[in-house]
């Protein structure tokens, strides 16, 4: 199929209802409304798609976005491929998880994700804390620099509320990550939490919460799933 074909299909899917919550999130026009569960639907009928992602990506309608992510063939994306996104997405939402989930699962997570956090663009530096939270739920830790995430760690703990409102929440996010999904650094991260103590981020016209990282990684010792490592990180 062709993006304008999908695109098509994805136009009546859309509803009033649904681009309201997307628009109180902070999601500009273009965009239909489609609901997650029909964008899966497509996903799992197309599977991975490589160039019709990128074709989609470049519709600039949300939508379309979200599905590219959700379709990309990962291994296949290039360090080109992922700053054009980075640079492309024109919401929170295609920031933090889309890009970043794309990003993660292929060749080129770990060095983009370190270039993008010193990125002077609020929202190219939360797609790379994002990246960086996803690629240490993916891998094992046997993979991961220990040393670099100790160190990440003590950045975020000297300047994070010193960072732009959404560098913050992914800030705080990776903190979560880092506590959950690596044996070796759950105290530290917890540590860590308790010296940064609340943070603060407006989070627009939602209901949405900043989590307590300290209480977040606590829930996770509680269920006994420290260290279980997901397969995929898009959803």
């Amino acid at each position: 199929m062709t993006a304008a074909e999908i695109v098509a299909e994805l136009k009546p899917l859309g509803a009033e209802g649904y681009r309201k919550i997307l628009r109180n999130h902070g999601v500009p026009e273009p965009m239909f409304g489609v609901k997650v569960e029909y964008l899966k639907k497509i996903q799992k009928r197309i599977k991975k798609d490589y160039q019709l992602a990128l074709d989609l990506f470049e519709t600039g309608i949300y939508d379309a976005m979200y599905l590219a992510g959700l379709i990309a063939d990962d291994a296949k994306m290039t360090k080109k491929d992922l700053r054009h996104w980075v640079e492309k997405a024109n919401c929170q939402t295609l920031c933090g998880y889309t890009v970043a989930w794309v990003a993660a699962e292929g060749l080129h997570g770990h060095e983009l994700a370190l270039e993008w956090i010193e990125s002077k663009r609020e929202s190219v530096a939360s797609c790379g804390w994002a990246t960086l939270s996803c690629l240490v739920a993916l891998k094992e830790d046997g993979e991961l620099d220990m040393a670099e995430l100790k160190q990440l760690l003590k950045r975020i703990q000297k300047t994070i509320h010193q960072q732009p409102n959404r560098v913050r929440y992914a800030m705080n996010n990776f903190v979560i990550s880092v506590g959950g999904y690596v044996k070796g650094l759950t105290e530290e991260a917890i540590k860590t939490a308790t010296e940064i103590g609340t943070v603060k981020v407006d989070m627009g016209d939602t209901d949405c919460k900043v989590p307590s990282a300290v209480d977040y990684i606590q829930k996770i010792q509680k269920r006994g799933a420290i260290g279980k490592k997901r397969k995929t990180v898009k959803c």
